[in-house]
């Protein structure tokens, strides 16, 4: 069986964040990638408290692409330590399992 992930980044511009969307479907290593937005996150970076605007990028895959999309994003992303987390998908609806599977590199 096989496994699909979801791949969450989070960028400070819009277009960054369009930039690695566009980037993982085009190569066809995510199916599908939301952006949502703006978001405000509070995080501690190098001892300071900061809190910052950014988009949050969505990505649907498959485990076995979780490699290449993690290299896709660090290179275009512009952040020194992007996030970069995948989650496992445990359920999904079978219509929708089938689009991804068939809008994924094999």
């Amino acid at each position: 069986m096989e496994s699909y992930i979801q791949v969450t980044t989070t960028t400070d511009k819009r277009e960054d964040a369009e930039k690695i969307a566009f980037a993982l479907v085009e190569k066809k290593i995510a199916a599908c990638t939301q952006i949502v937005g703006p978001i405000t996150s509070i995080y501690r970076w190098k001892g300071n408290i900061e809190t910052a605007e950014e988009w949050l990028c969505v990505i649907k895959s498959r485990k076995t692409l979780y490699e290449e999309i993690e290299k896709t994003i660090k290179a275009v992303h512009s952040y020194e330590v992007p996030e970069i987390i995948a989650v496992p998908i445990v359920a999904g609806s079978e219509d929708y399992l089938k689009w991804l599977r068939g809008d994924l590199a094999k």
